[in-house]
């Protein structure tokens, strides 16, 4: 049995996708919300016989666990193994490439770790940073948030640091790696931060994987300095306090969202403990990869300018990878949450409580220098906005803000509709789905199909009408979508994640009867294809309702619509 096939076995997908969405038993299948696009009524449905999901709602698609795990938290099909491995007890086989990775990986983690416990001792006890803990009592931070956050002193020294960790067994290379020495044009190496307040970054497991810094003389630029990107730190994927926050997230079902190192611990320090910071950076997609796992409510707290309508204009994509509504805070001109959380704690919580969509802080913001009153300002107000609105996949949302924006520019909703489906005549194509319900057992004819084609490059004619939905397993679909990447066939084990090397040498170990090859090879595509087409069929049997009632529900909004329209028109 491959380790794909145990994991399989000891995984029980009605337990996995519960904790994400609750679940109720309806029969034989289980019935809840989609976890990946808001609604209101469930047309999400788990399979245990087949060990399969499939949503019929907005998403219109399925699979097995390792999809679910891919989709839903945004990774690759080894890592998706590899975490449901550890769960279920199975042991993957490391591969040497893959051992030497991981092994390279913890010696970055350990240095990290140990420069931490260095910056931090030298704050609690160092002379020099005398004036350090001064600051920090003046901000408002108490001793029980230095040792929380772990937060440091780089002393004003040109190689501290890098003597330190050298004496522990690191290398040169290893502490350039990390990011903590730096290397200049003279290749002499010196640490990369100096006579900086030090705020260790830790990953979502508590590991410290960079370091943002502090200055602490007027003329020192930058102000802040941060970690380079390193194989364990990209700001655009990490999130600072985001370990010490995932549980409160979790538990309040919602995260607020600020900018700076301070803008977090003092919340904490408050007791509002699901507040977490971007370092800087946009949200992006990366990001919300990561929060939905713990919560799809998220509220932006930051400062009007940085709030601004290039940040808003990349909202909507977020909001339909949240598949939730994201809002905005309106903080007080000139104050920062630190200072609004320390001055009146109760303020700080009205100001989550009262934030609005982001779209409708958007369309304020659009909107506030135009003169609508004329044809230019209703023209430049519809340019801006209709972009936005176009992106919207939820139709009530969408049809809610077309109204919106018909309002404000005194058109017809209809009008505005018209133009959205001009403008969006492609797009919508590639929202179409793609999948259908997937079984958890991996099948023989997809293996055949798989080993002959990997064995017999030349029998091309006989699949050249295989699509790679047509497989059923998520590792037989990764596989042959390496086949169809490769030019040559000899790289496809390479290509592929070394967690599907033992699914791969399994394929290729197979024996096959050579007789009347090509013609059984045509047959099992076109058996794959009839399953396929199988499967589609019975997925449609399956949720005639949910569509009856999907359709009900667009016929009262249309009719709203129309009322609307006709009472406007009086």
């Amino acid at each position: 049995m491959s380790v794909v096939e145990e994991v399989k076995q000891k995984t029980d997908i009605v337990e996995v996708i519960g904790q994400y969405t609750a679940l109720t038993k309806s029969g034989k299948t289980f019935r809840g919300l989609c976890p990946f696009h808001s609604e209101k009524h469930g047309s999400f449905f788990v399979y245990p016989d087949q060990q399969s999901w499939h949503c019929f709602g907005a998403c219109g698609t399925g699979g097995d666990v390792f999809s679910f795990i891919m989709k839903k938290d945004g990774v690759t099909f080894g890592d998706a193994l590899r975490l449901l491995a550890e769960k279920s007890g199975v042991v993957i086989p490391q591969y040497a490439a893959a051992e030497k990775t991981r092994e390279k990986h913890d010696r970055l983690y350990q240095a990290n770790q140990a420069a931490a416990e260095y910056y931090h001792q030298l704050l609690l006890s160092s002379p020099e940073a005398q004036k350090v803990r001064d600051y920090l009592a003046q901000r408002g931070l108490n001793a029980q948030s230095v040792e929380d956050f772990k937060l440091g002193y780089s002393p004003n020294a040109w190689d501290n640091l890098q003597r330190y960790l050298l004496e522990r067994g690191f290398t040169i290379a290893e502490l350039l790696e990390a990011g903590l020495v730096v290397e200049g044009d003279n290749k002499m190496q010196h640490d990369r931060f100096r006579h900086r307040l030090m705020f260790p970054i830790t990953d979502i497991r508590g590991r410290v994987i960079g370091f943002g810094g502090r200055a602490l003389a007027e003329d020192q630029q930058p102000k802040y300095l941060n970690s380079p990107q390193t194989p364990l730190f990209d700001k655009s994927s990490n999130l600072y306090g985001l370990h010490p926050a995932r549980d409160a997230m979790r538990k309040e079902e919602q995260a607020v969202i600020v900018e700076g190192y301070m803008d977090v611990i003092l919340p904490h320090q408050y007791g509002f403990k699901n507040v977490i910071a971007s370092m800087g950076t946009a949200i992006g997609e990366n990001h919300t990869a990561i929060l939905k796992k713990m919560t799809k409510n998220l509220v932006l707290a930051l400062d009007p300018d940085s709030t601004g309508e290039a940040a808003t204009l990349r909202s909507v994509g977020l909001e339909n990878s949240l598949g939730a509504e994201i809002q905005v805070a309106i903080l007080p001109e000139g104050k920062d949450p630190d200072e609004i959380v320390k001055e009146n704690a109760a303020e700080w919580q009205s100001l989550i409580a009262g934030a609005i969509p982001i779209l409708d802080y958007t369309f304020e913001r659009a909107t506030a220098g135009l003169d609508l009153k004329t044809a230019k300002g209703k023209t430049d107000a519809v340019e801006k906005l209709m972009p936005i609105v176009g992106q919207i996949k939820d139709v009530v949302r969408q049809t809610y803000y077309i109204d919106k924006l018909a309002g404000l520019v005194g058109q017809s909703p209809k009008k505005l509709e018209l133009l959205l489906l001009k403008n969006k005549g492609a797009q919508r194509a590639k929202t179409s789905t793609q999948e259908a319900g997937k079984s958890s057992v991996s099948s023989p004819v997809e293996e055949y199909c798989l080993t002959v084609i990997l064995k017999h490059p030349e029998l091309r004619e006989q699949y050249g009408d295989l699509l790679p939905e047509f497989f059923d397993s998520s590792e037989n679909r990764e596989v042959y979508n390496a086949i169809l990447g490769c030019d040559d066939i000899s790289q496809v084990r390479a290509s592929l994640d070394s967690a599907l090397w033992e699914h791969y040498d399994r394929l290729v170990g197979r024996i096959l009867l050579t007789n009347k090859m090509e013609a059984k090879l045509a047959d099992a595509v076109l058996r794959l294809r009839e399953e396929h087409l199988k499967r589609q069929a019975q997925n449609r049997a399956d949720t005639l309702a949910v569509d009856e009632g999907n359709q009900l529900r667009e016929l009262f909004v249309k009719k709203e619509h129309l009322g609307e329209e006709k009472r406007r028109q009086k």
